[in-house]
């Protein structure tokens, strides 16, 4: 069960209604929640193989800087290159799907057009770094390589303060999410 205040915060993350949450995949050392689980069908029927999703818009930005730099091309290389690295994302890969058909299966879900794909180009390319950071701060330092990599990059991304703040006296609790 997810709190009405986390999903508030998503919402604002997001800038939008969030839509099949399964819970909080992890909380930012700021309080808010920084990685949602998803359902691996979406109410409106539409299969989502991104398990962790990253909601919040600080640690985003910074990845997507990162994504910029061309970090995902030198991974992309390195995978091709350094077996050991290979097998541990591809061990990723398989934690992320086992993760994915818990959820699903704990919401009622069989999702078969999304069998064997995980997310974020996993196992065998890397395209989204967002994924990634996003698997290793639910599932824990040591899960997925690359992501652990990419944390490591982020830096103290909440240091100057939470994204946003759900019991902000500022904000309109009846405004309409942005559109998205």
């Amino acid at each position: 069960m997810i709190e009405p205040a986390d999903v508030k915060a998503i919402e604002q993350q997001l800038g939008r209604e969030p839509r099949g949450i399964a819970g909080v995949g992890h909380r930012c050392p700021c309080g808010n929640p920084d990685v949602v689980a998803t359902e691996p069908r979406l109410p409106n029927g539409t299969p989502f193989p991104t398990t962790y999703y990253l909601t919040c818009p600080k640690a985003a930005s910074r990845i997507g800087t990162l994504e910029g730099s061309g970090l995902m091309k030198e991974m992309q290389a390195r995978l091709g290159t350094d077996p050991e690295l290979a097998q541990a994302y591809r061990a990723a890969h398989e934690r992320y799907l086992a993760a994915r058909a818990e959820i699903g299966a704990a919401a009622g879900h069989d999702v078969p057009e999304i069998e064997g794909i995980s997310a974020g180009g996993m196992p065998d390319r890397v395209k989204c770094l967002h994924v990634l950071a996003g698997q290793s701060l639910a599932q824990g330092r040591g899960v997925n390589p690359l992501g652990d990599e990419v944390l490591d990059l982020l830096g103290d991304w909440w240091a100057d303060g939470a994204c946003v703040s759900a019991c902000d006296p500022d904000s309109d609790p009846d405004a309409a999410p942005a559109a998205g």
